[in-house]
């Protein structure tokens, strides 16, 4: 059981939260990727979870440096992919709806905070049929620095108008739930299945297998 009137605001991430798109981000990147030369696998994409995507092409090209491409013109051709990965596969995961919808029934805000750049989160909400749902949306795209750095979550529960401490993040990724304590905020976590198993998960104050289960310790 979780009092969830004891907060006023619940902030989701994005990816791998309200849709899965973990594996749509490994296939949109690895296309890329092999397109340029740079010979990376799924796996290897695990590595920077959570991060912004100009952060990961910048990660992997100190890694495997690639000829002839910049970060800036990796990037586009990952949004372009992706937005059609999402078009095309994208659906709201088990529980967000009626999640949002019970949410919104007990008068708590409700907020998005992702690293996911604006063209992204543009294609998930129009696809989801979610874009009435938040009372304000923010990318770390706007911030100086992405998670695990706590910005994107601080300048959310600003623009709700709420204190840090009064706001519960919902988060999949390590990565995702250090920057929510790090904004002194309770942490959900519910835990990406495509990711191998992290231990250091266990700093979220709650765990759920699926959004269900979630919903149903809140009610």
């Amino acid at each position: 059981m979780i009092d969830i009137n004891q907060f006023k605001a619940v902030i989701f991430d994005m990816d791998g939260v309200l849709i899965d798109s973990e594996p749509l981000w490994k296939i949109g990147m690895q296309r890329v990727f092999d397109s340029i030369g740079c010979n990376l696998t799924k796996k290897d994409f695990q590595k920077t979870v959570g991060l912004r995507i100009d952060e990961v092409i910048e990660y992997w090209y100190e890694v495997s440096p690639w000829e002839g491409y910049s970060v800036k013109e990796v990037e586009t051709q990952i949004m372009s992919e992706m937005v059609k990965l999402i078009h095309e596969n994208g659906v709201p995961l088990p529980g967000v709806v009626d999640t949002i919808r019970f949410l919104k029934e007990e008068g708590i805000k409700i907020g998005l905070g992702t690293s996911s750049f604006t063209v992204l989160i543009e294609a998930v909400l129009n696809t989801l049929n979610l874009t009435e749902a938040f009372d304000f949306v923010h990318s770390a795209e706007d911030e100086a620095s992405g998670k695990p750095h706590p910005a994107v979550y601080l300048t959310v529960a600003e623009k709700l108008g709420e204190r840090p401490v009064d706001c519960l993040v919902i988060e999949d990724s390590v990565t995702g739930i250090i920057a929510g304590k790090a904004a002194r905020m309770a942490v959900v976590a519910i835990p990406e299945k495509t990711h191998e198993p992290n231990p250091k998960i266990i700093v979220a104050d709650y765990e759920f297998e699926n959004m269900n289960l979630f919903l149903n310790a809140i009610r």
